[in-house]
């Protein structure tokens, strides 16, 4: 089985919101609803050692996703070949147990449509051999897409390269987050979200 996931290098996202708007775009994300959020962490010290990073946060495509557990229809659901977190709109009856079971905040309600949304890692996409489109549009390099799995794929080398010390995730409250951050302490300090 592979483990589709993505890897955000910090040390180089400069904070364009280019991932945010190629997702509203590719996706059709509605006014005021967001699948992918850029936010400014910091600036954190007393100058001269001020530090700051931009974090896009999303869905964490866990290993145990609790939206899945929570989900009364099956509407959520990981998928078996990839480990990636979908939601079926056909089944979806808008409830949000799911967006109340997210610990990161990373689902948003359609109105129009009565539906929970949230990041696919852009799967139409995958099917057809291309990669999510905030990758293919992040002028500085700094998202990859990949197979965790694999070692030979480029997430698994960028974060082999980063070293330990220097990848993140979001806070583990049992749900195994899948999305990793590659963020060196001569760039700036982790700080936790939640």
């Amino acid at each position: 089985m592979s483990k589709m996931t993505m890897v955000i290098d910090l040390d180089r996202c400069i904070g364009c919101y280019a991932c945010e708007i190629a997702c509203k775009q590719e996706n059709d994300v509605s006014l005021g609803s967001y699948w992918n959020k850029v936010q400014t962490m910091g600036p954190y010290g007393d100058f001269p050692h001020v530090e700051m990073y931009f974090l896009p946060t999303m869905c964490q495509h866990c290993e145990n996703p609790t939206c899945v557990s929570v989900c009364p229809t099956g509407a959520t659901h990981q998928r078996e070949e990839d480990g990636i977190v979908l939601v079926d709109r056909d089944k979806c009856i808008g409830c949000q147990y799911c967006a109340m079971a997210c610990p990161y905040g990373a689902r948003t309600f359609n109105k129009k449509q009565k539906v929970v949304e949230k990041c696919t890692l852009c799967a139409h996409l995958q099917s057809v051999g291309d990669k999510p489109a905030c990758v293919k549009c992040c002028s500085g390099a700094a998202r990859l897409f990949g197979d965790a799995e694999d070692p030979e794929s480029d997430v698994s080398k960028a974060l082999a390269e980063a070293g330990s010390d220097a990848v993140h995730s979001m806070p583990d409250v049992g749900n195994g987050p899948s999305i990793r951050y590659i963020l060196h302490s001569s760039i700036a300090t982790w700080k936790e979200l939640i």
